[in-house]
């Protein structure tokens, strides 16, 4: 009977756990849209929000989900220039 507590505890885990990392992916989203305006805007921004927001996501470690790239500022004004 262990056994199947241990499963729905892993299980009750993993829920938890990729329910915070589509918080933080949402969160992330927004902070990427708003150095997005930013720099369409021709005003100055950063990406460490950004960075910091992927780097706890990354420390999640969910096998399900792909590592996400850190953003550059270089990055965000290439997507602008392409827009």
């Amino acid at each position: 009977m262990s056994v199947h507590k241990d499963l729905i505890n892993h299980a009750a885990n993993q829920n938890k756990s990729y329910q915070e990392f589509l918080a933080l992916d949402q969160l992330r989203e927004q902070y990427i849209q708003e150095a997005v305006e930013l720099c369409k805007q021709g005003k100055p921004f950063s990406t460490d929000k950004i960075n910091a927001i992927t780097n706890k996501m990354n420390k999640i470690n969910l096998r399900i989900v792909s590592i996400r790239k850190n953003v550059t500022v270089e990055m965000v004004q290439e997507y602008v220039k392409s827009l």
